[in-house]
């Protein structure tokens, strides 16, 4: 036996040991209630949720958006002719069908629904006598030759081309503005938040399947955050398939690992009791599980597994030396009870970390793995070895493990070779080399989106075939970014104002990435226009206000109730961080030099304005969680081994692997944002395991005596089986994710298994030689010793 394991039993040991029943008692009542909470968690999410609602573009959205009709939530249907255009009967009474359909749909914004059926779009003509116009269709239609024929000159007429019809006509578009709450008639009017996943199976089934089944010459395409999100949670569900596959390699691999039924079913069962827990607990504080946070039980799983083989690993060790399995459970629990509760605490405070991103799905991210990090604790390092003590390991179980401690191990004497006062400076020079050539390939990595569409989902998914249908037969694209300008009341139609509107239009008209920019401005130089004829040279601002507030009186939804605030939209070609990140810069460049009192220009809102604040947000929280996450996981470890260079032992090679991983993340074309960001803590978080188990152990040996290489050898025989049969059982487990319908979950699967794999490998690789030039083990052996 080891010094360490001849200690005497602590208090906590005396405690959970003595009171083993009452332990197992304790948990069977913890999980029954658990179990029922865990029944009831459902998939949930919410617009403000996924947005920096902190952010100073998201304030003022939110701030004015009262003011910004149909500028928010929004889905876009299109219902295209397949054969045709649009001006038949039959299509247009499918259209109004649909409209109709959609207005009943609970959470839709009734009152801003717009399509070519809606008395809000008009259109509007010059002619000898003057202004006239009306609805594009008028009350008189009947679907006759005649009618439709009307219906076609005043489309043309109607400025609804490439916006609410398609630039070849043969499809129009159904603006539907989402509410994120609404009365529930079944409930008395009680409101409640709209359920993303059930709209849009309601938009598929409802408008999609049963109209395109009606009319085979009609083909839907539905875009907008919701659908998009609905998407998601649908594609997301398939997590539980791929979760079933992980714990059935798991427990495969665990098999073959232990030698031992009873083990493997042990620690895959108390595994699965914490995912439970963890999931009960969500539901008891009233938390969900959303897009992002439905990854967060296989993370709790991929923990629990790293932590019980090491405690099965540990008490077959001990089981050699030990009388009975209650001995070998207490010998094995005393030795690696403090390095698993560091791990865990320094999952737990990394994971902490991410509530520094002020994005509400990344916190409840947060929230939920800390929670599985702390019923790990109670699960793995307390009632698994419980639970071991009253099953004990197969006899061939302990057999091998006195017989591995016995032999001499050809392939871990060949790893321990890391050690070696030869080979550990080559191994850290290479490790030097990876980490400059990573962080000089890493500055490639880009904030944000970088493919049009849903990046999220796969390039063939029918949401981006439908987003692509869109873009190509639209003019303004789904990607509208809105700058508020505000003034005084009833200021918004003065020259002042409109000239500077103007001017900001042309800037931006003029960046690349911009398709067009709408305001009243534009309303107002068509009006005076007509008004002289329609002549172009008049196609400008009159400096006479009375023509000026005349020629915006048609600018509907183009200024709010008092003319204090008017929207300038600008549509974009994509949403990819670049594309943004020029236009807000141009934007910006222009507020700072023409806002003046009376006259403000405001940042932002529409789609692309959340996707500019959201990757704001990212761009400045990354550096600093990733500073948070090495200094709480550096203290922990700092706190155990009362020693700077331990702790560099078990760093460093975390610092190698967040710098290959950006370099990763690079050359496959994946960006930080909402979905890779936790990646990043998440990945640190788990990897520390790896480092904290070796170097406990090798520590250990250090003190007997040992030299570094030896040492180091008898920690592979021990710890290090276990260490890289973690590191490959959670990479082949996770890499199942890399098939995934969603794009999102596919790239998370990558780098995951690049963390895994790589923090297991740079543990066992580096941690030795960095321990060469940074341990004294002459040092270790008279602390011992005294």
């Amino acid at each position: 036996m080891s010094k360490h394991q001849q200690k005497p039993a602590s208090f906590l040991e005396r405690l959970i040991f003595n009171n083993r029943p009452a332990v197992i008692v304790l948990c069977v009542l913890i999980s029954a209630f658990l179990f029922y909470q865990a029944a009831q968690v459902r998939p949930q999410t919410s617009f403000e949720k996924m947005i920096p609602l902190g952010h100073p573009y998201i304030q003022k959205m939110l701030e004015h958006r009262n003011d910004l009709a149909n500028l928010g939530n929004t889905v876009r249907i299109s219902v295209e002719a397949v054969d045709g255009d649009i001006f038949s009967k039959e299509y247009m009474e499918t259209l109004r069908q649909i409209n109709d359909e959609v207005f009943y749909i609970p959470g839709v914004d009734r009152s801003g629904l717009k399509s070519l059926w809606s008395p809000s779009v008009r259109w509007t003509e010059v002619t000898e006598q003057g202004f006239s116009g009306g609805e594009v269709i008028p009350q008189t239609y009947d679907g006759s030759p005649a009618s439709l024929e009307e219906l076609r000159d005043n489309v043309l007429k109607s400025g609804q081309i490439g916006r609410l019809v398609g630039n070849n006509f043969k499809s129009s578009i159904i603006d539907v503005p989402l509410l994120e709450s609404y009365p529930d008639p079944k409930d008395q009017g009680k409101l409640v938040p709209l359920d993303y996943q059930k709209f849009s199976h309601e938009l598929e089934e409802k408008i999609r399947d049963k109209y395109q089944a009606q009319n085979p010459n009609v083909k839907i395409h539905i875009i907008g955050f919701a659908k998009k999100v609905g998407d998601l949670i649908d594609g997301l569900l398939g997590v539980a398939l791929f979760f079933a596959v992980a714990i059935g390699i798991t427990f495969v691999l665990l098999l073959w690992f232990t030698r031992c039924f009873k083990s493997a079913l042990a620690v895959v069962c108390t595994t699965l009791i914490a995912v439970i827990w963890q999931l009960g607990l969500l539901k008891t504080l009233g938390f969900g599980l959303d897009p992002y946070s439905m990854l967060v039980p296989f993370l709790v799983f991929a923990i629990g597994i790293s932590h019980g083989v090491q405690k099965i690993n540990g008490i077959a060790i001990a089981s050699g030396e030990a009388t009975d399995s209650l001995s070998a459970a207490r010998m094995a629990f005393r030795q690696l009870f403090i390095p698993g509760l560091v791990a865990l605490l320094s999952d737990a405070v990394g994971f902490v970390t991410l509530l520094l991103i002020d994005i509400g799905v990344i916190r409840e991210l947060a929230i939920g793995a800390s929670m599985g990090v702390a019923v790990i604790i109670l699960t793995n390092l307390i009632l698994l070895p419980v639970m071991i003590s009253y099953i004990g390991i197969s006899k061939k179980a302990v057999k091998i493990s006195r017989e591995d401690a016995v032999r001499d191990h050809p392939f871990w004497r060949l790893i321990s070779n890391f050690a070696h006062p030869v080979v550990a400076p080559v191994s850290v020079v290479i490790a030097i080399v990876a980490l400059v050539g990573g962080v000089w390939y890493g500055q490639n990595l880009k904030i944000g989106d970088l493919d049009q569409g849903a990046p999220e989902l796969r390039p063939d998914s029918r949401y981006n075939l439908d987003n692509d249908f869109v873009i190509r037969n639209y003019s303004t694209s789904s990607d509208v970014l809105v700058i508020m300008v505000k003034t005084a009341a009833e200021g918004c139609s003065t020259y002042q104002t409109l000239s500077a509107m103007d001017q900001l239009s042309w800037t931006l008209e003029n960046t690349p990435g911009v398709q067009s920019a709408i305001s009243m401005v534009t309303v107002s130089r068509q009006v005076i226009k007509g008004m002289n004829e329609g002549s172009l040279k008049w196609e400008t601002l009159s400096r006479n206000q009375d023509v000026l507030n005349n020629s915006i009186a048609r600018a509907d939804g183009l200024y709010n109730a008092d003319c204090s605030v008017a929207p300038l939209l600008v549509f974009l070609n994509d949403h990819k961080a670049e594309t943004l990140s020029r236009v807000v810069a141009e934007a910006e460049s222009f507020i700072k030099e023409n806002n003046k009192e009376g006259l403000e220009f405001i940042l932002a809102a529409g789609n692309a304005g959340i996707e500019a604040a959201t990757n704001e947000v990212i761009d400045q929280s990354e550096t600093t969680m990733l500073l948070a996450v090495y200094a709480a996981v550096g203290l922990m470890c700092l706190i155990t081994f009362r020693s700077i260079a331990a702790t560099l032992c078990v760093m460093l090679p975390l610092v190698l692997t967040s710098v290959l991983g950006n370099a990763l993340m690079a050359y496959m074309g994946i960006g930080v944002k909402v979905a890779t960001l936790p990646v990043i803590a998440l990945g640190v978080g788990i990897g520390v395991d790896y480092g904290i188990y070796i170097y406990s152990r090798l520590e250990t040996y250090l003190r007997q005596g040992l030299s570094l290489q030896e040492a180091y050898f008898e920690t592979l025989k021990s710890t290090g089986k276990a260490v890289l049969f973690t590191g490959v059982c959670l990479a082949i487990g996770v890499a199942t994710w890399i098939f995934s319908a969603i794009k999102f979950q596919a790239d998370m699967g990558l780098m995951l298994t690049f963390m895994f794999l790589w923090n297991m490998f740079g543990a066992i690789w580096l941690l030795p030689a960095l321990a060469r030039f940074l341990i004294n083990p002459e040092k270790l052996r008279n602390k011992a010793s005294a």
